[in-house]
């Protein structure tokens, strides 16, 4: 009986060490002060920029290359840049849009990173608004991976019918810095 339990330790012992012995992916800081999130929404002969500001964030990265990342955005900070004023930022504050009483952050959790280039990936992830995830992938372009700085951007659509009563096309335009 101890030499099966011995060994069945053995097994347990270099399995684990096995499996731990390649390098860990080293975990990046998103800098909040630097990183920036612009959108620009349009519906029928309407067009509205503003900003969102990022809550917090981080990113994993391996032999060089984004492998995964969680980014919290908080959406109390939803802000028009055009001069629209309080009745657009109040719209989209309530419950029609992004009801931030009830619910103040979106979440994105990447579940997949797939190259296409040297500096450019597919990143695949789930959006967390308002209680109701859904997929989401866009193209990404690392503009700079060293000395444990990253910057990397990303332009896309974000269709918002999955969490607007009144869905709009809306543009992205993120700018993400990040530190070791």
């Amino acid at each position: 009986m101890k030499k099966v339990f011995l060994a069945a330790a053995l097994l347990a012992a270099s399995a684990g060490v096995f499996s731990f012995s390649g390098k860990f992916a080293d975990s990046y800081t998103v800098d909040l002060a630097k990183s920036k999130v612009d959108w620009s929404g349009s519906a029928d002969n309407r067009y509205h920029p503003g900003t969102v500001m990022l809550k917090s964030g981080s990113v994993s990265i391996d032999n060089g290359k984004i492998t995964g990342g969680k980014l919290v955005f908080d959406l109390t900070t939803i802000k028009p840049t055009d001069g629209s004023g309080e009745r657009l930022e109040n719209h989209l504050k309530s419950a029609d849009f992004f009801d931030v009483a009830q619910f103040g952050e979106a979440t994105y959790d990447v579940t997949s990173v797939n190259y296409t280039s040297d500096n450019v990936a597919q990143v695949s992830g789930n959006l967390l608004v308002k209680g109701v995830a859904f997929p989401l992938s866009f193209p990404v372009k690392v503009r700079g991976l060293k000395d444990g700085k990253l910057f990397a951007e990303a332009y896309f659509t974000l269709d918002s019918a999955p969490f607007s009563k009144r869905p709009y096309g809306v543009e992205i335009a993120a700018h993400l810095f990040a530190n070791k």
